[in-house]
């Protein structure tokens, strides 16, 4: 069963998306970050909190939206994790650069992929 908010938004929750949870969860919770940001680092943390308390009761999708202009290396961290989730670890990927906001140049993550 789909939940009403879900079924309005523009691009539903689905299989592109990165997902922790099962799609059918009592409730959904989708996430546009940027790992580069301050306030997406603070709400990660939140984020992590959340589904550790809720487990299986809610599906978490996460989709980039990387603000270039501010953050320049935000781009470049997305593609990171993409590349890290086309070999099945992009959730590992995807911590460790909020963990890492403050160190996102090519060699960061260079050393994180490796």
């Amino acid at each position: 069963m789909k939940h009403e908010l879900v079924e309005r938004l523009t691009v539903p929750i689905g299989k592109r998306d990165h997902i922790l949870g099962p799609e059918n969860a009592s409730a959904s919770l989708l996430e546009y970050g940027d790992y580069e940001c301050p306030f997406c680092g603070a709400a990660h943390t939140l984020v992590k909190a959340i589904l550790e308390s809720v487990g299986d009761r809610i599906c978490f999708a996460f989709r980039h939206f990387p603000l270039s202009n501010a953050h320049p290396h935000a781009e470049r961290a997305a593609e990171a994790a993409e590349a890290a989730g086309a070999q099945g670890a992009f959730w590992e990927m995807h911590d460790v650069l909020f963990e890492n906001q403050d160190a996102l140049d090519y060699d960061d993550l260079a050393e994180y992929a490796a």
